[in-house]
């Protein structure tokens, strides 16, 4: 049994050459912060030279849904027009802190070379963790993809809580963990960058009751990567 720990831009790098495709692997989902969750994932293998969001581009409406609110049914319809292999939601639900969930995908008859892992980080404005499009191991193997949060660029991080999460709506939809604060007047403004780019990370505060974040700095900050990927070939 191989075992290849990489970062998932490494390892995008290292598997880039291969061109046969793995029809048979389980994809298992690692939440690796403190005190944020993950909204319903989407898994997906999907054809050569297409994906779900490029760094540095502005994110599409489909990305932008599921950033903002968690909805993934944007991209499930996008990755079905290219016929994609989809296990969308293997969680059933919310992936918590320290929480994993496993799902098989199997692309044997297709043309589906390409590994796609995205989801909404709870409570964030538009933070999303994802593993774009990397190049399915065609070895027997197990191979490790840690993977850090990104900014989708679509909405002001201002950190309050108030039940939004549709685009075009300001805010967070909830604190899963009902760890937040409440009364808060607002972390930051627009992003200066309106691209898909590296999340900077919650700001958070300490005051429960006010402050500038309804986010608590003790609790929702976090490091890169957020989430480990674990891609084993069978």
């Amino acid at each position: 049994m191989k075992v290849f720990v990489e970062s998932a831009a490494i390892a995008a790098f290292i598997f880039c050459g291969a061109s046969a495709n793995a029809a048979d692997l389980n994809v298992r989902v690692v939440n690796l912060t403190n005190g944020n969750w993950l909204t319903p994932l989407l898994v997906a293998a999907h054809p050569d030279g297409t994906g779900l969001f490029s760094t540095g581009q502005p994110a599409s409406a489909s990305l932008q849904a599921m950033a903002e609110g968690g909805d993934i049914g944007g991209l499930m319809t996008d990755l079905t027009g290219i016929g994609a292999t989809i296990a969308a939601d293997p969680a059933g639900g919310l992936l918590g802190p320290a929480a994993s969930t496993n799902v098989d995908v199997n692309t044997d008859g297709t043309s589906n070379v390409l590994l796609s892992v995205v989801a909404m980080v709870l409570p964030t404005n538009d933070a999303f963790a994802g593993l774009n499009a990397i190049t399915i191991p065609v070895d027997p193997g197990t191979y490790v993809y840690d993977v850090p949060a990104y900014d989708a660029g679509t909405e002001a991080n201002d950190e309050i809580i108030n039940g939004g999460g549709m685009p075009g709506v300001a805010g967070i939809p909830a604190d899963p963990g009902a760890l937040n604060g409440t009364g808060a007047t607002g972390a930051a403004a627009a992003d200066a960058n309106p691209n898909v780019h590296i999340h900077r990370n919650v700001l958070g505060d300490t005051d429960p009751n006010g402050g500038t974040s309804d986010l608590d700095s003790t609790v929702h900050r976090w490091l890169n990567p957020v989430v480990r990927v674990v891609v084993t070939v069978r």
